[in-house]
Parts: structure tokens; C-alpha cells; sequence
């Protein structure tokens, strides 16, 4: 492997032409050309150096550590990722209407009730985790209780109407066969 070029890099490329590095990553160069404009080139690309610059190079980009961050405190926290809601039920009401006649309708803001089943999905995905890195517990027994996991994902399947993304729905045992 060729040394990194720094950003300001200037080089002559035999397909692209002539440009100048302006994003490096470990594996990749962001480079402006003048004919073709932005195009990302491998680091063991062959191309001539016209100009080398002299800063220092970090070879990982803020990109790549911001996507790292966020993949671990998505794995390791209970925060919970942006789920819409579908757009039919945005600003809707939920309503709870007794049999008795004599005792009030509750209502609930559909967008509070979608949260709180975004955040028990959350929860029941941390347990998963924490089941399966689990040092005290052996394979039968995390099996055991990932399978109550999906039973569980299973019956809040009925709540699938609400969310925008079919990709963000619950998934039971049924659509993993």
C-alpha cells in the first residue's frame, strides 16, 4: 500500500484526469476532478502525484466514526432509533370505550400509544442482546428465551398498521421460517 495523500493532495488519474483530494478515508479518496467532478477513487489506485500535501493524515473519516458511534450506542443503550408513524394516524386519537355506558371513554393520543410500543420493541431487542452475550447461560437456555423474544414480537404484530416502515415492523415466529 501506497502512503496516504492528505487533503489537498493534487493528482493525475489515467481515467478521471487531473484532481485533488478532498476527503481520505483508510481505504478511499474523495477526489474532485476538473472534467468528471467528485468521484472516489481505492488508495492502491495506480495515478500519479502531482503535488503531495504535507499535513497530517487521519486515516479514518469523521463518516466512519460518527456510523461507528451510532451502531454502538444503537447496541449497547436503550435509546431508541426514529420510528415515523404511518401517516394516516399522525395527530390520531386512540379510544377505549367500555362495555359499561356509565364509565367515560378513555382517549390517548395514537402518537403517545405508538411510543410506548417503539419503546417496548426497544426493550425486548436490549433483552435479546443481553440474553445472547450472557456468560451464565448456556445455548439450550438462551434458545429457551429467545424463543419466548419472538413469541412476544409475534403477538404485537397486530400493532404493524401503525408504523410508516414496513422494514421497522414486528416480526414473529411465522416470517422467520
Amino acid at each position: 500500500m501506497n502512503r496516504i495523500l492528505g487533503i489537498g493532495s493534487r493528482i493525475d488519474h489515467p481515467e478521471h484526469g487531473k484532481g485533488v483530494i478532498t476527503n481520505v478515508t483508510a481505504r478511499m479518496y474523495w477526489v474532485t476532478f476538473i472534467d468528471k467532478g467528485l468521484e472516489t477513487i481505492d488508495v492502491d489506485e495506480e495515478f500519479d502525484i502531482i503535488e503531495a500535501a504535507e499535513d497530517e493524515v487521519d486515516s479514518v473519516s469523521f463518516y466512519e466514526v460518527e456510523k461507528s458511534l451510532r451502531e454502538i450506542l444503537k447496541k449497547w443503550s436503550d435509546a431508541s432509533e426514529i420510528v415515523p408513524i404511518a401517516d394516516k394516524f399522525r395527530g390520531g386519537t386512540l379510544i377505549l370505550k367500555p362495555k359499561d355506558v356509565s364509565l367515560a371513554d378513555k382517549e390517548i393520543p395514537i402518537e403517545t400509544f405508538f411510543h410506548k410500543i417503539v419503546m417496548l420493541r426497544d426493550r425486548l431487542r436490549v433483552m435479546e442482546q443481553k440474553i445472547n452475550s450472557n456468560n451464565q447461560l448456556d445455548d439450550q437456555d438462551k434458545i429457551d428465551l429467545q424463543q419466548y423474544i419472538t413469541r412476544c414480537y409475534g403477538s404485537l404484530t397486530t400493532f404493524n398498521i401503525l408504523f410508516k416502515n414496513s422494514s421497522q415492523n414486528f416480526k414473529g415466529e411465522g416470517s422467520k421460517k
